[in-house]
């Protein structure tokens, strides 16, 4: 059935191509670079869309690999775990959650690129490419700020090279990505090491109290989970935890 489905698809895909084709007019291609006499090259409408399209499915990987997506989302997992309520709140609402606090930490890079490299390629003031270097560079800058020196040098070397990084402009974006990742995730999981202490420590008073007790038949999850909630809203757990994780990116 599956594979019915999928031959359906491509023959549609392909009637519909030669549909477009077909309907062009004559001598138009609609996928062809054409070399002006200055030496520039204009793309036609067909490439272009290809293109765009293509960039739209690099986004997903983009917002995890390039923002501050990673830390937050790892953080909140481990808050959800260290109550003791794995399923409250869902992974939709901290999917929601990450994203919202992302694009506030993010703003103000947003803002820039589409100040810089947006804007003056939709007025057809700059070409493609040189709107592409514009948008690194706000990416790059925060990157840099997020990233330990000792994940530079260690992918530097596992690349292979030998000359050493004077300017952060000379960092090239296959040796960034892993390194701004890798201090993440880092990052993260000390955060969370923090956040789980308070609670590992009520567990331990609960389990120890059960024990003395001769309770040793009575999960101490299930008597210590309430304190852990109180506590969590006594001291207005998720207010800290998003204003902590909003802050660690301005420090």
């Amino acid at each position: 059935m599956r594979g019915r489905l999928s031959l359906a698809i491509v023959l549609l895909t392909l009637l519909l191509f030669s549909g477009l084709t077909q309907a062009a007019e004559p001598g138009l291609k609609i996928l062809s670079v054409t070399t002006e006499e200055d030496g520039g090259q204009t793309y036609s409408v067909g490439l272009q869309i290809l293109a765009l399209m293509t960039a739209f499915s690099l986004l997903p990987a983009a917002l995890i690999m390039l923002t501050s997506f990673t830390r937050i989302i790892i953080v909140l997992a481990i808050v959800r775990q260290a109550v003791g309520m794995p399923t409250a709140p869902s992974s939709q609402i901290l999917i929601g959650l990450a994203l919202f606090l992302t694009f506030f930490v993010m703003a103000p890079v947003f803002t820039q690129v589409y100040e810089d490299a947006v804007l003056p390629y939709l007025d057809e003031k700059i070409e493609a490419k040189e709107a592409f270097e514009r948008a690194s560079v706000p990416f790059r800058e925060f990157m840099l700020a997020q990233t330990r020196d000792k994940d530079l040098s260690m992918f530097a070397d596992i690349s292979g090279r030998e000359e050493a990084i004077e300017d952060p402009a000379d960092v090239p974006f296959s040796l960034l990505m892993p390194s701004f990742i890798t201090s993440e995730l880092k990052t993260a999981y000390q955060i969370g090491f923090l956040i789980f202490i308070p609670f590992l420590i009520i567990d331990l008073v609960v389990a120890s109290v059960l024990m003395a007790m001769g309770m040793m038949m009575l999960s101490p999850m299930i008597i210590s989970l309430p304190f852990k909630i109180m506590l969590f809203v006594l001291v207005d757990g998720w207010a800290m935890i998003m204003g902590t994780l909003a802050s660690s990116f301005y420090v």
